[in-house]
């Protein structure tokens, strides 16, 4: 099943105004635009209705899983394994995602316990590593992930403790320390950070900077949760989902509104 992405600010009045986690659904789905055959991977309930919206729309060819080892061209209902709905058209054993991660045929939106302005992300620990004051889940596939594919962020709390001038250890790799190794990591490639404020994406000399406010969210919020300097003038709204994406989210993807659970609407 795939539907047309209609633009008109019209088209969404038959579904009714598109919540905050709507808004954020379709800015994660915007990160496949142009990711063509890859395996989707999403860390989190927004980033993972998203894929499945960017599969049923703009982005066909995104090769989705039930969370485990079935490939899907039809997913089942969230959180469910395969047996419970949708359509297998594939497996793959766990051993194979890591032939997969190093050919770059993959795409992750991973969560962050600190990001920084360069795209340095944090998963491992809060202080110093020697003796740190909260220890998290480790860097887990964060390293091979920035160095072999793109990569996007999902923040569900934007808030100055998650963006921070700098991260206290570094789990996935930014654009200033890539730069700083040079050749060796040719394919890292950080995309866009959605947050329930905003979006981001970062400039030519990749730095962080706001590509987009979500409706609604007063400027000087983003500028007061974020922990560096960023600007905010003359940035657009982000973009709300069409009226064949609202339909899609609410009746197909996600019916029983558990997305309501991650971002406040």
């Amino acid at each position: 099943m795939t539907t047309a992405v209609t633009d008109t600010a019209a088209s969404t009045t038959a579904q009714g105004t598109a919540t905050n986690a709507e808004v954020c659904i379709a800015a994660c789905a915007d990160t496949y635009l142009e990711s063509g055959e890859v395996l989707a991977h999403a860390v989190g309930l927004i980033p993972t209705i998203g894929a499945r919206l960017a599969k049923l729309t703009t982005a066909p060819d995104l090769v989705l899983t039930d969370g485990e080892a079935f490939l899907m061209s039809e997913p089942g209902p969230l959180g469910k394994p395969a047996s419970a709905g949708g359509t297998i058209e594939g497996w793959t054993p766990f051993r194979r995602i890591f032939d997969i991660l190093a050919t770059g045929r993959r795409q992750s939106i991973m969560g962050a316990s600190q990001i920084d302005a360069f795209g340095n992300q944090n998963i491992s620990l809060i202080g110093d590593w020697k003796k740190p004051k909260r220890q998290l889940i480790g860097v887990r596939g964060a390293p091979g992930n920035t160095a072999n594919h793109r990569v996007d962020y999902w923040i569900s709390r934007h808030s100055a403790r998650i963006f921070v001038e700098r991260v206290d250890m570094v789990s996935g790799v930014g654009y200033d320390r890539a730069a700083a190794v040079g050749d060796t990591l040719r394919f890292h490639h950080i995309g866009a950070v959605v947050t329930n404020l905003c979006v981001f994406d970062f400039d030519e000399t990749g730095r962080i900077r706001v590509r987009s406010i979500h409706p609604g969210v007063d400027p000087q919020e983003v500028i007061d949760q974020t922990g560096f300097a960023i600007d905010v003038a003359n940035v657009p709204e982000t973009r709300t989902p069409s009226a064949e994406e609202l339909q899609l989210i609410r009746e197909v993807i996600d019916p029983r509104g558990l997305r309501a659970r991650e971002v406040a609407n």
